[in-house]
């Protein structure tokens, strides 16, 4: 009696279902199977859209979001079933102790998830070296959303490029710290029109303006006019109060 062989799988099968007419053949098609269908459940990482955010551009920490898988799943007769959506998953913020830079995602992002290999809910709840939540392996409840990699034209952004660098925002670009220094070898603009090489009035400078000496100092050149509604103090002399002696030897009035 002869041994019976694996029949040759065709080269293009349909990947329907793990449970193929050649699958039972022999007892390595048998065990091949199993292995197959338990692998089938081993999650490592996956595209998906976001739903929600719990948190947008908030300076606390990082939040949670909700996810909907976007490959489906199919069932032995070849139907795309839909993924329902994960919620309150992590999502990474680029940070290292203090220092953070926040840009959550946003509704709509298509993203790629990471999982787990084991349950990390108590992990994540304590902060802290845990036991796992259960027993559950590669579970796509351990997900973590990494980075967005689908996204469309941004309107806001930091822009690395042979040119050099640009900041962009719609809205406003806003600086603040103890101390802040712009340093330039050649110059530096500012402008409130298109071109940074036309300076427009419309700059507004609130708070004192020190000049150094030194490697700070300098000449100032100013085309003018200029307007000051107080007083000017040149050399120790008031512009606005000051007096001129006359031939005579007496005093002028101060200016009017």
């Amino acid at each position: 009696m002869s041994t019976p062989t694996s029949p040759t799988a065709p080269a293009a099968a349909p990947a329907i279902a793990s449970i193929r007419p050649w699958s039972l053949a022999s007892e390595y098609d048998r065990h091949r199977s199993i292995v197959d269908q338990l692998l089938a459940r081993v999650r490592t990482a996956y595209l998906a859209k976001v739903v929600a955010v719990s948190q947008d551009g908030t300076i606390d920490g990082s939040g949670t979001l909700d996810v909907q898988p976007l490959v489906g799943q199919l069932d032995g007769a070849g139907n795309v079933i839909a993924h329902g959506v994960i919620h309150d998953i992590p999502y990474l913020r680029l940070a290292g102790g203090a220092n953070a830079v926040i840009l959550d995602p946003q509704s709509g992002d298509i993203g790629l998830v990471a999982v787990c290999d084991r349950d990390s809910s108590s992990a994540r709840a304590n902060r802290a070296p845990s036991a796992p939540g259960s027993l559950r392996k590669y579970d796509m409840s351990d997900s973590v959303y990494v980075l967005t990699v689908l996204s469309g034209v941004p309107q806001q952004y930091v822009a690395f490029s042979p040119d050099g660098i640009d900041i962009v925002s719609p809205s406003r670009i806003r600086l603040a710290a103890p101390s802040i220094v712009l340093q330039a070898d050649s110059e530096i603009g500012l402008t409130a029109g298109t071109q940074v090489v036309n300076a427009a009035p419309a700059i507004e400078l609130d708070g004192a303006i020190s000049q150094g000496e030194g490697p700070n100092g300098g000449e100032a050149l100013m085309a003018g006019p200029l307007t000051v509604q107080q007083d000017v103090t040149a050399a120790g002399t008031s512009v606005h109060g000051h007096a001129h002696r006359d031939p005579q030897g007496g005093i002028t009035s101060p200016p009017i």
